[in-house]
């Protein structure tokens, strides 16, 4: 994430669904806020940029080579299992200082958050599952061609193929970013954030979040249709059955 915001580390433990006061189901992922600390503080004049670095979660020190130790050492700092660059401007800058805890105080009053994660890796896919294209028909004489790509050439000019262009590879294990996910519950006691959208990545992988400034979306189970709907969906069945009585012949 390039913003010049302040964010979190978090872990995603999974799914769940909770109830609003109104009786809605919400579909919701729980992610799990660990402590978070400043290990570092870059400036300008020494590292030619403006950022925090922030790490999260514990680790045996022996697990640790000493090239990271040691860095961990120079700035006084508990060895911490995975670090990441904030980058910031200079009065955010000037308000923190390695060492120093961040918490649910970044995202506080955020409805929505900006999450970014790494995809689940699904290895060497073809185009029909990676980029879901239709295939080719089974009949008239086709023959060995039912999953491939088709033409990939541009004829003379300009005689290659283009950058980008949809074919066969690795399909996932990359960096995904999710704008605008609905913060449905923060329960600070325990450190967990319930966000109703699309996070990236495994159960128990890195999460990075960031307070967003967009509006969040509202999926179908929050909207005021669905809720009238959802409320006492037994005593709606009830009534659509009984209607009218229909007129004797």
């Amino acid at each position: 994430m390039t913003a010049n915001k302040l964010g979190l580390l978090a872990k995603k433990i999974g799914m769940t669904q909770i109830f609003t006061e109104d009786g809605v189901r919400v579909p919701v992922t729980v992610l799990l806020v660990e402590k978070n600390t400043i290990v570092q503080k870059k400036t300008v004049a020494t590292d030619g940029y403006n950022a925090v670095q922030v790490g999260s979660g514990t680790i045996r020190e022996k697990l640790v080579n000493k090239p990271r130790t040691g860095h961990f050492v120079k700035h006084n700092v508990p060895v911490q299992r995975f670090v990441r660059e904030f980058r910031l401007d200079d009065a955010q800058l000037g308000k923190l200082n390695s060492g120093d805890a961040i918490g649910f105080d970044v995202i506080k009053g955020a409805t929505a958050i900006d999450i970014s994660g790494t995809s689940k890796g699904r290895g060497t896919a073809g185009v029909m599952k990676r980029h879901h294209m239709k295939g080719f028909r089974a009949t008239h004489g086709t023959h060995e061609y039912f999953r491939h790509g088709g033409s990939i050439g541009c004829r003379a000019t300009p005689g290659k193929v283009h950058k980008g262009k949809r074919m066969s590879g690795r399909m996932g294990n990359e960096v995904v970013t999710v704008l605008n996910c609905a913060v449905v519950k923060l329960d600070e006691e325990k450190g967990l954030i319930y966000v109703r959208g699309a996070v990236p990545g495994a159960n128990g992988g890195l999460i990075e979040i960031l307070p967003s400034e967009h509006t969040a979306k509202k999926g179908r189970a929050l909207r005021s249709e669905a809720q009238i709907l959802s409320k006492n969906p037994m005593k709606a069945s009830k009534a659509a059955g009984s209607g009218p009585a229909k007129p004797k012949k």
